[in-house]
């Protein structure tokens, strides 16, 4: 029996990677359908070689998880980089705004990483910074297509077990072919074996930078919903309005429509940006309408 982690998961096989003895391509038990278990990217598994020769195994045990995300779906990851573009899309803030909280509510970590800043207006990427600067994320602006900004990037991703996640067209697939040239060449190789095709991002996959560093590619997303929230947590996930909480008029402001509410004189003093504010009374907005149709 020996130790892995998966890698890549597709069409029911699992493609582990074992200190040691490289990638070994497996099939999980049937008891993991009888317990309803899936094994994720990322888990850390027990498996039975069955060919040495042709690095053919099963997985016979799932090892405990330190997180599991739902979307992208991995497992043990301890920080994010979320990548969209500065321009060329122009960057969906309210997806990113969702993005966040769902990693705030997991306790991971997230890198903001703007791509393409070469494409994007000196004004807009200052406008950019300034949105986030409250939020407890770094802010990168790079461009992977000129290799500006990168080195800065593998030193923030070394020790880590990385998500690279973020709307398609944003260059998350460039930017990993960067920071581990051999990913073109094992996604090649993998679906050349299972008769794939050419590879684009259709499911997770963790590639290994070096001993104790490894990233996730993951398929982009259009769109993110706020699962099991309730609208009095929202406010928990903007750090901006940590320092206010307790300084409304009303225990338990919703930092809406009420009077006298720090966070909403902390927005017109300028200290919390005014786009963060309307982003969070959009989102506020849907668990509202949300917890009506649930009570209707």
């Amino acid at each position: 029996m020996m130790q892995g982690k998966i890698m890549k998961g597709i069409a029911g096989f699992y493609y582990v990677y074992i200190e040691g003895f490289g990638l070994c391509e497996c099939k999980a038990k049937g008891v993991f359908r009888n317990r309803k278990q899936k094994p994720l990217v990322g888990d850390e598994v027990e498996i039975e070689i069955l060919d040495e020769e042709s690095r053919e195994g099963s997985i016979i045990n799932l090892l405990p998880r330190s997180t599991e995300l739902i979307r992208p779906a991995v497992a043990n990851v301890d920080q994010a980089l979320v990548i969209f573009a500065a321009a060329k899309p122009k960057p969906n803030l309210g997806l990113l705004d969702r993005f966040l909280i769902m990693m705030d509510r997991q306790s991971v970590r997230t890198i903001i990483c703007f791509n393409k800043k070469d494409q994007a207006a000196e004004e807009e990427l200052d406008r950019l910074g300034a949105i986030y600067a409250g939020c407890r994320s770094r802010v990168l602006f790079i461009s992977a297509a000129l290799e500006e900004g990168t080195e800065e990037i593998r030193q923030l991703l070394r020790g880590h077990t990385t998500t690279v996640a973020g709307p398609s067209g944003v260059g998350k697939s460039t930017l990993i072919n960067l920071l581990v040239p051999e990913a073109d060449m094992e996604t090649g190789a993998i679906s050349e074996k299972i008769d794939r095709g050419k590879h684009t991002t259709r499911h997770s996959q963790m590639f290994r930078m070096e001993a104790g560093s490894y990233i996730f590619d993951t398929p982009g997303f259009s769109s993110l919903e706020l699962q099991e929230m309730e609208k009095e947590e929202l406010r928990y996930s903007f750090p901006e309005f940590q320092e206010y909480e307790g300084k409304c008029r009303f225990q338990g402001c919703l930092h809406d429509r009420e009077p006298d509410c720090a966070v909403k004189k902390a927005v017109e003093a300028g200290a919390v940006h005014g786009e963060r504010y309307e982003s969070y009374k959009m989102l506020l907005n849907e668990l509202q309408e949300r917890e009506k149709r649930r009570y209707s």
